[in-house]
């Protein structure tokens, strides 16, 4: 935290913390739940739900919401897990945060069991009404594979396997920090 920050502003940057700490984990329940309307709640009403791979990419609460009920037609029990969460408030701006959210997910997806690992990186905004929602979510993978495959899909970069095919993951392969680490430690692959 800035230390010119006054007394009260550490303390409502505080508050906001544990707020958007229950909103990332009230959005894991909400979706295993299939609360539409608690779901819809989360988001601002501009807000966006979107995939790095493009799969999904809704704009809007309404949006938002007719994307999950299509998601949901696919999708049968789900379990959601949030893990670590770093979040970074807007100096300029007491009203807005930005975060990373890591993530997994034990799914039942088109007739089979399926988990994922995943980050979530997140914009956060507090509306007029005092509440923290989602102004802008974005889904990218580590894996996302049938059960089955997980103990060799780990090693391949190929780990997206949720749509029938394999896909290339996320994260950590096309992150600038792997890369370059890579490039360093291995010049010569």
């Amino acid at each position: 935290m800035p230390t010119t920050l006054t007394l009260e502003q550490r303390i409502a940057r505080l508050e906001a913390r544990a707020e958007i700490n229950d909103l990332v984990a009230r959005y894991g329940l909400t979706v295993d739940d299939r609360d539409l309307e608690g779901l819809a709640d989360l988001f601002t009403e501009d807000g966006a739900f979107r995939s790095k791979d493009g799969v999904l990419d809704a704009r809007g609460r309404a949006a938002v919401i007719e994307q999950y009920r299509g998601r949901f037609a696919a999708l049968g029990p789900c379990n959601h897990f949030t893990h670590d969460k770093i979040i970074r408030f807007d100096d300029a701006d007491p009203d807005r945060a930005t975060g990373i959210v890591t993530s997994h997910a034990e799914v039942w997806r088109n007739g089979q069991a399926m988990l994922t690992a995943l980050r979530y990186q997140d914009e956060y905004r507090c509306g007029a009404d005092g509440k923290w929602r989602f102004a802008d979510r974005l889904l990218t993978f580590f894996y996302y594979l049938p059960v089955t495959e997980y103990a060799e899909a780990l090693g391949d970069p190929l780990r997206q396997r949720a749509y029938g095919d394999r896909r290339p993951a996320d994260f950590p392969e096309a992150l600038p920090t792997w890369r370059l680490y890579h490039q360093q430690e291995s010049p010569g692959r």
